[in-house]
């Protein structure tokens, strides 16, 4: 595969557990939905610290990883975004499971979100040779981490506190597995300019009793953003291309093009449909059990929703979030896990409102722009996590 077919495979068109997309929808609303915006005056605001852990479960430990210097973030290309790759290694000599993590934003103004990915001990030296060749401290990295198979293990967002999975439940960690920290800076305060440094880290939850564990894998489902200026605004980028070829100046031609890609995927082939709500079909590609879902959008999201078998008579609803929160970002455990089979459809749909973009302070004062997705916090996403394993039940 291409190296934008791979990045392209890793956050947009793929299941972790090996889907494949299948035909989706997209539905063009009229104006922006009502109401105020989010009650959120800085999204980044009371996360520089992490509470105490819950007590420690038979079999785990603790093992802390963190940037070994602190690391000044300044956007590239005339952006406010920098998205940083730093290697991280767990140490492991046995495979060991992880069963639950809680990330530390040192450095919480500017860190936006974070993701980790493991790397394969057969793709090690690749991620060695990535950050050794790279100047600074790790290097860029807008999509996934660059490295060959990675895989996301764990991930934090505004809101989202220590994520704790069932005791018999993880993501395995073999000898020699590496870890990447890929961390998002906003610098929209600071207009693309540095604003301090950061040296972020994470304590991770490992059970080391491989016999007694059942893997996991996350599951991404993306989905397109077409979101219209408002009937008020004017400006250049008010114009679809002129957008779609801004994200790609910004972050490069794989995050420029991901947007046509995935409404070329989502839409059967249709053209997009501006609209203020959007979703995105994928077919499971074999039997599975869904523990744990999560959503993702920007500042612009209003609502987003993962369903299972939309218009059937077993649909069950698997995350449900009317009024979206950026600040409130956690992963949502099921009360009863969901059954998935070969087939079956996981539906998100996600709304943005481009109204807020004149109502809430980190976004007044940007250019009015048609909104697709990119990797920028003025930029959109709509994005549903399926933690899974096993088989259905």
């Amino acid at each position: 595969m291409g190296k934008a077919g791979r990045a392209l495979g890793a956050l947009a068109v793929a299941l972790l557990i090996g889907a494949a997309v299948a035909g989706c929808g997209s539905s063009a609303g009229g104006s922006a939905p009502a109401g105020a915006a989010p009650a959120v005056s800085d999204p980044h605001a009371g996360h520089g610290s992490a509470p105490p852990p819950a007590p420690l479960r038979s079999g785990e430990r603790f093992q802390n990883l963190g940037m070994p210097v602190a690391y000044t973030p300044k956007a590239p290309n005339g952006g406010t975004d920098e998205y940083r790759c730093f290697l991280v290694d767990p140490k492991l000599t046995k495979t060991a499971f992880l069963t639950g993590s809680q990330f530390v934003p040192q450095n919480a103004a500017i860190v936006h979100h974070a993701i980790f990915f493991r790397i394969a001990p057969e793709h090690a030296d690749q991620a060695r040779k990535l950050d050794a060749d790279s100047p600074g401290e790790g290097w860029t990295c807008f999509g996934d981490s660059g490295v060959t198979g990675d895989a996301w293990v764990a991930s934090w967002a505004p809101g989202a506190d220590e994520t704790l999975l069932a005791p018999n439940l993880g993501y395995p960690m073999p000898p020699g597995s590496l870890m990447v920290m890929q961390v998002h800076y906003n610098l929209l305060a600071s207009g693309g300019s540095a604003a301090g440094s950061d040296q972020s880290s994470i304590r991770l939850r490992l059970n080391d009793d491989a016999a007694a564990m059942s893997p996991l894998q996350t599951g991404l489902l993306p989905a397109p953003i077409e979101l219209p200026c408002t009937a008020g605004e004017t400006g250049a980028l008010c114009d679809r291309a002129a957008a779609v070829a801004d994200v790609g100046k910004r972050f490069g031609a794989e995050i420029g093009g991901r947007e046509d890609q995935l409404v070329k995927l989502c839409n059967q082939g249709a053209p997009p449909a501006a609209g203020v709500t959007q979703h995105c079909d994928h077919k499971v590609p074999k039997d599975a059990t869904v523990y744990a879902v999560a959503g993702h959008m920007h500042l612009l999201g209003r609502s987003i929703k993962i369903e299972l078998n939309p218009g059937t008579a077993g649909a069950r609803t698997l995350l449900d979030v009317p009024n979206y929160n950026f600040d409130d970002q956690a992963i949502h455990p099921l009360d009863t896990p969901a059954a998935v089979h070969a087939g079956d459809t996981l539906r998100v749909t996600c709304t943005h409102d481009a109204g807020l973009r004149g109502m809430l302070p980190q976004l007044k004062g940007t250019a009015p722009r048609y909104v697709v997705w990119g990797d920028g916090t003025s930029d959109e996403m709509c994005l549903g996590l399926v933690v899974m394993g096993g088989a259905g039940r």
